[in-house]
């Protein structure tokens, strides 16, 4: 046969489109140091995040792609390697110049497991192969600690606080530095000075993701965050019920209003599964968080089930993220972790497509 082309393997390629960012991988650049021996063919793809909900979907493409167009094409490589892309901007890059991309878990009323969810989502982040931060902003009720299993204190290197690290993300919380026993009672100032020198006083270093755990409601804090730094995007976390899915509203309407895009929202407590039996029952109803995103036009992150072995991960400090992918909440968390890096992807694939230009006012 004759020599395979690297133009025959590009054009091969073109038909293997990402499905979040609707263009072909060759478009999109994924595809690198391209190698040709004979009729053997070996490449790497490199997507916008180590978390690709479709990642093993667009390896297959790619060789079925190659085979279909090149039936004489011999031995296929391909390996998937991942460069997370930036949320580009000068006010970030001042504050957190090593940190990619800033999330906020929040919610509009307490008590819907938003801390698990954060948690969660920031291991599900580190397993994927991401690196990873987590601030605790919740500073009237820091359970961060706890939830990660952290009882230590941080470093500290000239000025600088040095994040703990475990469970492979690094974690700020002003629980490390209060007493547990006592509670934090702080005006809001205060509360919000603290958030913004877990920002400009901690080493964070170089992070993909850093996810800030907000307390819930719309105040102080959730203002002070959104001022201080431009935010990637917001993961929203609701109950089904009526009266938690009013206040996810509520938290949507925050963010829209200081422009902050809702990368989307999660559904916990979604339904229960018996540990005995496996039998699903909706508790609190179920589906209103897919109802809420339909009618807010963001997306559905997922929903979690509630399940003892998560109440339990939370007490013992081992996230369920940490679980065999096999086990239905880390499952569960690990698409939720999934579907929000790339809807970042998406967001920072927008930001690049769109020019920026000086507007002189006069």
């Amino acid at each position: 046969m004759s020599m395979v082309s690297e133009q025959d393997i590009l054009n091969a390629l073109r038909v293997v489109r990402d499905p979040d960012l609707h263009r072909d991988i060759v478009s999109l650049n994924f595809v690198k140091d391209l190698t040709i021996k004979g009729s053997d063919v070996s490449f790497v793809i490199e997507l916008t995040t180590p978390a690709c909900p479709v990642r093993d979907e667009l390896k297959a493409a790619a060789v079925k792609a190659i085979r279909d167009a090149i039936p004489g094409a011999g031995s296929i490589s391909v390996e998937m390697t991942s460069r997370v892309t930036a949320h580009e901007n000068p006010q970030k890059e001042t504050i957190l110049p090593g940190v990619k991309n800033t999330i906020a878990v929040a919610s509009g009323k307490g008590g819907v497991g938003k801390s698990t969810v954060a948690v969660n989502l920031a291991v599900g982040l580190a397993r994927e192969g991401a690196s990873v931060g987590l601030v605790d902003a919740d500073v009237y009720g820091p359970s961060i600690p706890l939830m990660m299993g952290i009882t230590g204190r941080p470093q500290v290197r000239g000025t600088r606080l040095i994040p703990i690290e475990q469970w492979g993300v690094k974690v700020m919380s002003i629980g490390f530095l209060v007493d547990p026993m006592q509670a934090v009672i702080w005006r809001g100032p205060m509360a919000s000075g603290a958030v913004k020198q877990f920002m400009s006083d901690v080493e964070w270093g170089e992070l993909d993701y850093l996810v800030f755990d907000l307390p819930p409601g719309t105040g102080d804090i959730q203002l002070t965050l959104v001022q201080t730094i431009p935010l990637t995007g917001a993961v929203v976390v609701t109950t089904p019920q009526d009266i938690s899915l009013a206040d996810a509203r509520k938290g949507y309407a925050m963010f829209a209003r200081v422009n902050v895009p809702v990368l989307g929202i999660v559904e916990n407590m979604s339904y229960h599964l018996c540990s005995q039996c496996g039998h699903r029952e909706n508790i609190f109803d179920n589906g209103g968080g897919r109802r809420a995103a339909e009618e807010l036009g963001v997306p559905f992150l997922g929903e979690i089930p509630l399940i003892t072995a998560i109440r339990e991960s939370g007490d013992t400090g081992r996230p369920v993220a940490l679980q065999a992918e096999g086990s239905p909440q880390a499952s569960a968390f690990r698409a939720v972790a999934r579907n929000m890096a790339a809807q970042v992807s998406i967001r920072n694939a927008a930001r690049e497509a769109v020019p920026t230009v000086d507007i002189q006012m006069e």
